[in-house]
């Protein structure tokens, strides 16, 4: 499902529902704010007015989008026919995003899309073919990667890059990467007193895609991002896999009408149901690999409810040759992504290193400290860093409104763009065979 938002001026957008409202919590210069939608009558459509209504009439900095919507079958060959604007933003249902953002891409569109770009081995070369085609077209396809303004992240980042308290990025090992990124999830969730309902297809990988292929990108994007920041990585020099594993969150069905509100599983996800009633749900998966000879793993585990008072968790850590940076998300921190800077065993030096290090952060990061503990040092962030994910949707969208305007991207984006898609498709063939 499409909605396009058009400028006054160069830019505009056309978007996929579901993460597409998130685009438009915010207004942005020189985008207009009246916004053409694309879609088939569904559910999911309602949902998404709904959500932008809500933005249109909150009390604190209200927008003021105007919807004007199309619905029917045909939502992508009119949109691509009437060409109200010049930028597409794809989010949601992934089965055909790979097809639609080669369609997209050939007619002359800019294209921002959600992750994941692609989620099968057979679907990366036309990935590939379509960024080759944006640059041909002078286009820009570029991913919505969130996780990227998450504080914590960004804090990591920062401090890696400070020799005389991190040291330098050890090679690690299989059973002891360097890297190792960590996320877990769960299908139910109360939002607001509500149970959160998921559209039936978010359960099906065919639709949805695999774990590893789905939030796993995210973690492989951190990996590449913090590790070798502006850096071109080459997917066919730089990346050797070592392992990768799949496997499944199984689901009664009383469980799924919950999260759905449907009294079935539909005809596309009885492939997945056993002994009549458990729906598995490849929804867990974790790759061992090589970054130009680093040893990462990145591993996202879904299960179907937090335990009382949890939530989602993160886990990172990046191991220097001085000192660990590391983010837990644990009941410790209140289920609030913490990072603590853990000097290595023998290093005598921190506290200093860590004195010397903090104007250079705080030039960035204005009023970051950070506060010794019995393991090592806290970082303490001010609360006007911590604006919670659905904030960073505006910040990715302003990021590629600037790439736009100058008419490119940073030389290392694309390729490393094709570098990640490499890693998820292919480990997901890994898995497969390992079974």
């Amino acid at each position: 499902m499409y909605a396009t938002l058009v400028s006054q001026g160069e830019q505009c957008f056309t978007l996929f529902l579901d993460h597409a409202a998130l685009v438009q919590k915010t207004m942005y210069e020189g985008v207009d704010s009246t916004v053409y939608v694309y879609a088939p009558d569904s559910p999911d459509l309602q949902l998404h007015l709904d959500k932008i209504q809500g933005y249109n009439t909150r009390p604190d900095e209200p927008t003021h989008w105007k919807e004007e919507v199309y619905k029917g079958a045909d939502f992508f060959d009119k949109m691509i026919a009437e060409k109200k604007g010049n930028v597409v933003v794809m989010a949601g249902n992934n089965r055909l995003k790979t097809d639609y953002i080669q369609k997209t891409i050939g007619a002359g569109f800019n294209v921002l899309a959600d992750k994941p770009m692609v989620i099968s081995a057979s679907k990366f070369n036309q990935l590939k073919e379509s960024f080759a085609t944006a640059e041909k077209n002078k286009v820009l396809l570029y991913d919505i990667m969130t996780e990227r303004y998450e504080i914590s992240t960004m804090l990591q980042r920062a401090f890696s890059r400070q020799a005389m308290v991190f040291g330098t990025l050890e090679k690690g090992t299989p059973d002891n990467p360097a890297v190792t990124k960590e996320s877990v999830h769960h299908f139910y969730k109360n939002v607001s007193g509500n149970t959160l309902i998921r559209p039936s297809w978010f359960m099906d990988v065919a639709q949805q895609g695999e774990g590893i292929v789905d939030v796993t990108t995210h973690l492989v994007d951190l990996v590449q991002w913090e590790c070798f920041p502006e850096q071109i990585i080459d997917y066919q020099k730089d990346i050797r896999l070592t392992s990768a594993r799949r496997w499944t969150t199984d689901m009664t069905l009383s469980q799924f009408k919950a999260i759905t509100k449907q009294n079935a599983f539909p005809d596309y996800l009885k492939k997945d149901v056993v002994e009549d009633s458990i729906l598995r749900v490849y929804s867990n998966g974790e790759i061992n690999y090589q970054l130009r000879g680093i040893h990462a793993k990145v591993s996202v585990k879904w299960a179907y409810k937090a335990p009382e008072g949890a939530g989602d968790t993160h886990y990172s850590i990046m191991r220097g040759t001085k000192a660990n940076l590391v983010i837990r998300q644990e009941a410790a921190q209140q289920y609030k992504p913490t990072l603590y800077i853990e000097a290595i065993a023998g290093n005598k030096d921190m506290e200093a290193s860590l004195e010397a290090a903090l104007p250079k952060i705080q030039q960035e990061f204005p009023g970051v400290e950070v506060k010794k503990i019995a393991s090592g040092w806290e970082v303490i962030i001010p609360d006007k860093y911590k604006e919670g994910h659905e904030a960073h949707f505006g910040r990715v969208a302003q990021k590629y409104l600037d790439y736009l305007k100058e008419g490119k991207m940073p030389a290392w984006e694309v390729p490393n763009m094709i570098a990640k898609y490499y890693t998820t498709t292919q480990a997901l063939e890994l898995a497969k065979k390992s079974k």
